[in-house]
């Protein structure tokens, strides 16, 4: 999915400005960086390797193209995937020679840094760089958010975010964020997602932060009126 600057969610951040995109990526125009996470590669494969059952294995090229639909609407000088951009550390040297040829060919034409995750502690064979965290000027990024830390970006819950409108229920991925943190959600096809209201995320979030929808643009909304479009 192409999107575009006005469709975004542009704030300050830690004297940083950054841009939360409709299809989940971050935007960091003072270092061109293009921030993503929870790619979950593979997930099909895995999932066939360890229960024997099968699912359409049509996730690793849906989850590149929008990748590269991000790309190539913004033209980054750096890529940052935020952990478990594979399923598992196994996944990437499984995968069939087109889907490796794209993230080969992605990861070429930029400086790209791997984030390590829990899913994904290796560095991978695809080039680039890879580090449990990558700091750029004020902020961190990492894969688990640090309860202890500030200024911080990171990826790991899924989080989604689940509203009744007009009689209707919607769930969507969303960002979640607070003064202290930002977490992505899950930029992978296949990932499934964990309802910000689940009380993982109340060491992390204060109850003055808020959700941004992902979908045809980026959509800001605080955790209290959350709460109640879920009443």
């Amino acid at each position: 999915m192409l999107t575009n600057a006005s469709s975004s969610l542009s704030l300050p951040f830690h004297d940083t400005q950054i841009d939360l995109r409709p299809s989940g990526a971050m935007w960091v125009e003072e270092y061109r960086a293009l921030v993503v996470s929870d790619l979950h590669l593979g997930k099909s494969e895995r999932h066939a390797r360890r229960s024997g059952g099968f699912w359409p294995p049509y996730e690793n090229h849906a989850t590149l193209e929008r990748l590269t639909g991000e790309i190539l609407a913004l033209s980054p000088r750096m890529v940052v995937t935020l952990g478990d951009s594979f399923d598992d550390s196994l996944t990437a040297d499984c995968l069939d020679n087109d889907t490796a040829g794209q993230i080969e060919k992605l990861v070429a034409g930029h400086e790209w840094m791997w984030v390590t995750g829990n899913h994904d502690p290796a560095p991978t064979r695809f080039g680039g760089e890879s580090a449990a965290a990558l700091r750029l000027g004020g902020l961190t990024f990492r894969h688990i958010a640090d309860p202890a830390e500030s200024a911080e970006i990171s990826g790991h819950y899924h989080p989604k975010a689940q509203m009744r409108v007009r009689g209707r229920r919607i769930a969507r991925k969303c960002f979640v964020m607070d003064a202290r943190r930002v977490i992505l959600p899950a930029f992978g096809a296949f990932t499934g997602g964990l309802d910000v209201l689940n009380p993982a995320f109340a060491p992390l979030i204060g109850p003055d932060g808020s959700v941004v929808l992902t979908g045809e643009r980026a959509v800001r909304v605080s955790l209290q009126k959350l709460r109640e479009l879920q009443g």
